[in-house]
């Protein structure tokens, strides 16, 4: 009587040793798939042999005249012989007499399936198929086993992997929000600092004109009382006198510019830091907007053309700063697009920024399935393991509810080189980036989806065309 050996009793710590390393977008064809088939008309002991042999192998595939019949698993065939007479029965008979008694329903599915999916869907069986080998389609006619024991051992490597990430993910935030706090708090402090010398510069040059006019007036008073004098005459000459007249009133000019410029700036980066509030205010989108854009100045000075199209928004309640920030790093990576193919001949590369007001909106925004897949519908886990989180399982209830609030859009658009379609569905995951190492860091989307979707409850989308731009559409409710 053929019996589980030693070796057989061993197969979950081999199989263990034979676990490839897995990612969260692993699919069967990653594992170990057993290609033993036998004929209806091969004997029974055929399967015996080969079983002893290999103490891996779950079972067998039959197959009649090279097409697929089903399966029998190693222990279905173990438990049939062993019967009274099983032998004598099973083994020196063609195989498909021992199919009629063991055939049980095959779970099949193709070479492509997701491990998590096919772990999920093995678990779901009864009890007594519940160890039963799995079936993997490779191609039309080619059928391979997966062992039910090693598809659990590889669920199981990946939702560890999968709380892993989670755990660096969550780390990172922490450290990012901290290290934004701490930025906010020093930027806020600069800004203060520098507002007042600022304030004292701005409000002394009217003053400084106004004496500068009251000077000249004198020393024209002077020269009409005392008339012409040689003495005089040469000292205005050395100093340049009629120049002097005229260059007083444009430096003047240029030193209230730089000043009202500053003034901006240091307003600007004051809006910008406020990374650390606690309570929703209202605010002007456009003056972040406009923060944003001096801020980057220097950066859009070499020839990119930002063109404005603001329509008429009410104050909406927000935390600017962190709006700022959804602004600084939308319009920085359009920036760093248009730097890719900004020497090409005849080509202008231009940022476009839209706002208005729209009272309903239906679209979905751009989402990444892989880890909604990994949790099975459990949408708290989803939105803690990837920040790119569907929109598109909403209930009727819920979407209805959104399509009678009011929205404020921002649409921040470059005609860059666009964003190929097998990266738009990841642009939103943590840790992800196509920019050199250095360069990026992956966390700059990500934080904005975060801002975006959960501290102001709005919906971020993303429509790009490679060769043609990248749209970013910014909806925020209106409460």
């Amino acid at each position: 009587m053929l019996n589980m050996s030693c070796a057989d009793r061993q197969v979950p710590a081999m199989l263990e040793a034979f676990i490839p390393e897995l990612r969260l977008d692993s699919t069967l064809q990653e594992l170990s798939l057993y290609d033993f088939q036998v004929e209806e008309t091969d004997l029974g002991s055929k399967i015996a042999q080969m079983l002893e042999a290999d103490p891996l192998l779950p079972g067998v595939i039959l197959t009649d005249r090279d097409q697929f019949v089903g399966m029998i698993s190693r222990r279905r065939f173990l438990e049939f012989i062993s019967r009274p007479f099983g032998r004598e029965l099973f083994l020196k008979r063609p195989v498909r007499a021992l199919y009629r008694f063991a055939e049980t329903e095959a779970l099949i599915f193709s070479s492509n399936t997701l491990i998590v999916d096919a772990a999920r869907k093995s678990l779901r069986r009864s009890k007594e198929l519940l160890y039963e080998p799995i079936v993997v389609q490779l191609s039309a006619q080619t059928y391979r086993l997966l062992d039910a024991h090693e598809l659990l051992v590889s669920q199981s490597n990946i939702h560890e992997l999968a709380t892993k990430l989670l755990r660096q993910q969550t780390q990172s935030q922490l450290i990012q929000t901290e290290k934004l706090a701490s930025l906010g708090q020093m930027v806020a402090g600069v800004a203060h600092e520098i507002r007042n010398p600022v304030t004292c510069i701005t409000g002394n040059i009217g003053f400084l004109s106004n004496y500068a006019k009251d000077i000249m007036e004198l020393v024209s008073a002077y020269a009409e009382i005392v008339g012409e004098s040689e003495q005089i005459d040469q000292l205005k000459e050395e100093i340049e006198f009629d120049f002097l007249q005229e260059d007083w009133g444009e430096i003047l000019k240029s030193m209230t510019v730089s000043a009202e410029r500053l003034t901006e700036l240091v307003t600007s980066l004051h809006t910008f830091s406020h990374m650390d509030e606690t309570n929703l205010k209202a605010a002007n989108i456009h003056e972040c907007i406009d923060s944003t854009l001096l801020i980057l100045k220097n950066r859009l000075k070499y020839g990119i053309k930002v063109t404005k199209s603001y329509g008429d928004l009410p104050l909406v309640k927000c935390y600017s700063g962190q709006l700022s920030q959804v602004f600084m790093n939308i319009v920085s990576n359009a920036i760093d697009a248009l730097e890719e193919i900004k020497g090409e001949t005849g080509f202008a590369p231009a940022i476009t920024i839209e706002t208005e007001i729209i009272n309903s909106y239906d679209g979905d925004c751009v989402s990444s399935d892989l880890i909604q897949n990994y949790v099975g519908g459990d949408r708290d886990n989803s939105k803690l393991l990837s920040l790119a989180t569907h929109n598109g399982d909403l209930s009727s209830e819920s979407t209805e509810k959104s399509q009678n609030h009011s929205w404020v859009v921002i649409r921040i658009a470059d005609n860059g080189p666009g964003i190929p379609p097998g990266i738009q569905r990841r642009i939103f995951e943590t840790f992800f980036t196509t920019k050199p190492a250095g360069k990026g860091t992956g966390l700059g989307l990500a934080i904005t989806y975060q801002i975006v979707t959960e501290k102001h409850k709005g919906k971020l989308n993303l429509h790009s065309t490679p060769g043609t731009g990248t749209e970013f559409e910014i909806l925020l409710p209106l409460i």
